[in-house]
């Protein structure tokens, strides 16, 4: 048995979870010798539960193991563990590591360079706004933009990063063989070409609740700093700013209108000291060389997109569904006549490219 599989039946053995995983390697030196260990060696190491202690050596954990490669190699997904050189370096250091990462993309963006981009999922037209030009601003630089694919902020940062021409990260709080939000369809598959999604949930983890806080520890710490674009007081963006401080990151804001309840985290992170952020220069100006993976297109996305000639057949089709005037998907769809998987692909490059525009509600217009 490798190291990988070592490694993934330790996490995928029942009542240990990465905690558990890790003080057992940390305890025996490595993953195969903690498979090993009798239970009364294991009994010595502190903060396991029973149901751990009974799971450490028996089979099921070692076909879960074996299915779960299987099952990732299929989806064409990289697993790496902390004894992989792959393994980002900026997340061996934070508490409570990762120990097992699902990489759908290109294992190397999440060693790059790169900046979180988080904020609301209600966010209004201003806040999607500020984010989808700061994060072009910092992709057209060559620093890599990262967020959690949810609706809101961290949409328009990935869509504002691809549109410039640059990589961007997507962690998620579910398995990767899991589309969520659905909404965001498009970007699911599209990131995976232009950078990386990632999670440390076992396949079939479905979007609970709870596990969103956690995934945001990976957000922060893969990042140099994290930009909170727009936020209320109880938004999630203020647990990855929190964590971004105890990893040592900088932590940035973006302030709104000083009566509105979305930016009111935003302003609240500004009175603790976050540094305030109105254009990519704020950010990058704390950092100095940051080294990027290369400059792109400098500092502004394209504005002008190439002839309609270029544009294939099914691109075509999608213009001629578009108006000046806002269209839902369900209306563009309709018009052009398309599989919806396709719809949401080449509508999303449109935008990439400057044909149209993505308005909030999942409506596009012609530009």
């Amino acid at each position: 048995m490798g190291h990988l599989e070592e490694w993934l039946t330790l996490y995928l053995t029942p009542g240990l979870g990465g905690v558990g995983c890790k003080n057992l390697v940390d305890w025996f030196g490595s993953p195969g010798r903690a498979l090993k260990a009798s239970r009364q060696e294991l009994a010595k190491v502190k903060g396991l539960r029973e149901k751990g202690l009974d799971g450490i050596g028996s089979p099921e954990p070692r076909r879960a193991a074996e299915l779960e490669l299987q099952r990732a190699q299929k989806l064409a997904l990289a697993v790496i563990c902390p004894d992989d050189q792959e393994y980002p370096e900026w997340l061996r250091h934070i508490a409570n590591q990762p120990v097992i990462l699902y990489i759908k993309g290109d294992p190397a963006a999440l060693a790059e360079p790169g900046i979180s981009v988080v904020g609301s999922r209600a966010a209004s037209s201003y806040g999607l706004q500020m984010a989808g030009t700061l994060a072009g601003q910092l992709a057209g630089q060559g620093i890599t933009v990262i967020s959690g694919l949810a609706v809101g902020i961290d949409s328009a940062a990935h869509r504002g990063a691809l549109k410039a021409g640059g990589r961007t990260v997507g962690v998620l709080g579910c398995g990767l063989d899991l589309v969520y939000p659905p909404e965001n369809r498009d970007l699911f598959e599209i990131i995976p070409t232009r950078g990386a999604l990632v999670s440390e949930y076992p396949l079939g983890t479905k979007p609970d609740g709870f596990r969103f806080p956690a995934r945001n520890r990976i957000i922060s710490g893969l990042s140099r700093g994290v930009v909170v674009v727009e936020a209320t007081l109880k938004s999630g963006s203020l647990i990855t700013a929190d964590l971004a401080l105890e990893q040592g990151r900088e932590v940035f804001a973006v302030p709104g209108r000083a009566d509105s309840l979305k930016s009111a985290g935003c302003h609240h992170l500004l009175q603790q000291g976050a540094k305030l952020v109105m254009s990519s220069a704020d950010i990058l100006g704390e950092f100095g060389a940051v080294q990027p993976r290369q400059k792109i297109i400098g500092d502004k996305c394209p504005s002008v997109p190439p002839p309609v000639e270029e544009l294939s057949a099914e691109e075509r089709a999608i213009m001629a569904g578009l108006e000046i005037y806002p269209r839902n998907i369900d209306e563009v769809i309709n018009a052009c006549r398309l599989p919806v998987e396709l719809v949401n692909e080449l509508l999303l490059m449109l935008e990439i490219k400057g044909y149209c525009e993505v308005l909030p509600g999942r409506q596009y217009q012609l530009k």
